[in-house]
């Protein structure tokens, strides 16, 4: 239940408390004490391709993955800003694994899917030495990274780049993207 009420206090804005911003603050009330976080981790040769892996401290046997892909408006993010979402999953006894992807104008379309598709591939192919199981990998993508998420997940030629068929795929795809009036 806070897990939800934190994903929608981000997702929809609360705005700022005293000149911190709203990811600053659900990442400083995260309990931290419930997990290992294995940082930096390279899945490309970009200085952007890094991934952080959130461990569930008590993990007993293989646990499902949620690989995170964060919002920005392709333009501006990183894995950092969400700290709470993998501290919140591990703790909750999942692997969760948080990419950055390259930014536009450092990169153009379909650059930032071709990162999403090359973190995922990473994922299925090492998740197991940190605890992970490969066969019940999620995707969760907020915004522009739900974008990410969904092509990844929907066209099988981002993962075919990897070798990966249709037997080393993901489970399933959380998207979540807040409501805009256009």
């Amino acid at each position: 239940m806070i897990f939800c009420i934190l994903l929608i206090a981000v997702f929809w804005g609360f705005g700022t408390v005293a000149a911190c911003s709203t990811l600053q603050v659900l990442n400083a009330i995260t309990p931290g004490s419930t997990y290992q976080r294995v940082a930096n981790l390279t899945y490309g040769t970009d200085p952007r391709q890094k991934l952080d892996v959130y461990t569930p401290l008590n993990l007993i046997g293989p646990a499902p993955v949620v690989v995170f892909l964060y919002g920005g408006n392709w333009n501006s993010g990183e894995r950092n800003y969400y700290q709470f979402v993998g501290e919140a999953l591990a703790s909750r006894g999942m692997v969760a694994v948080l990419a950055d992807y390259r930014l536009f104008p450092h990169v153009r379309y379909p650059g930032f899917i071709e990162d999403s598709a090359q973190a995922v591939a990473w994922t299925l192919q090492e998740v197991q030495r940190y605890g992970g199981d490969p066969r019940r990998v999620y995707l969760m993508g907020h915004s522009a990274g739900a974008y990410n998420a969904a092509m990844v997940a929907l066209d099988p030629r981002w993962l075919a780049a990897y070798d990966l068929g249709p037997t080393r795929t993901y489970k399933g795809t959380l998207l979540i993207s807040q409501l805009t009036c256009l």
